[in-house]
């Protein structure tokens, strides 16, 4: 019974002494306070978010889906270089791997337009198309109200066939 009470007494004691800790002022120095960050801009309505490039599709000038955006690489200055895309494959699985040069991708953020057979002969064909080459000079595409951060698609200049006979990338340490 002794020993409960001791022990209740030690646990109440340390518990008081940390209370009386949390309250003690800091202690003051000479330094001078730090310069606050200031930000150039508050507000990026027309810039994409890398973290959410990874898995855009990628599409030739035929409209077909060639792969998706794997990874993006940057020199040292913060300029994007390289896109890899994953070509082929099934849930990651047999993917193949190709490293691009970004300024190659041309970025739409309209959707792919469908153009096989319609199945339903009183449908309107889609508004808008992939068409032009991929030659990466529109990297500023029209963002709405509604922008998600990253664009719809790119295009890539070249058939699926052509990526899978391209090197394979492979991430070295």
């Amino acid at each position: 019974m002794l020993t409960k009470s001791i022990a209740a007494g030690l646990a109440g004691t340390a518990l008081l002494a940390t209370v009386a800790f949390a309250q003690t002022p800091p202690a003051t120095t000479d330094k001078a306070p730090a310069a606050a960050v200031t930000t150039t801009t508050t507000s990026a309505s027309d810039q994409w978010r890398i973290s959410k490039m990874s898995g855009v599709k990628v599409y030739n000038e035929a409209n077909e889906n060639i792969g998706s955006i794997n990874d993006l690489l940057m020199d040292k200055n913060g300029n994007i270089k390289i896109a890899v895309i994953g070509v082929g494959g099934f849930l990651g699985m047999g993917e193949h791997l190709v490293a691009v040069p970004y300024e190659k991708l041309k970025f739409v953020n309209e959707a792919v337009a469908y153009t096989g057979p319609a199945t339903n002969p009183g449908a309107k064909p889609p508004a808008s198309t992939t068409t032009g080459a991929a030659t990466g000079t529109d990297k500023t595409a029209t963002t709405t109200s509604s922008s998600k951060w990253y664009p719809n698609h790119a295009v890539f200049n070249a058939s699926k066939d052509e990526l899978k006979n391209m090197p394979e990338f492979k991430y070295t340490e």
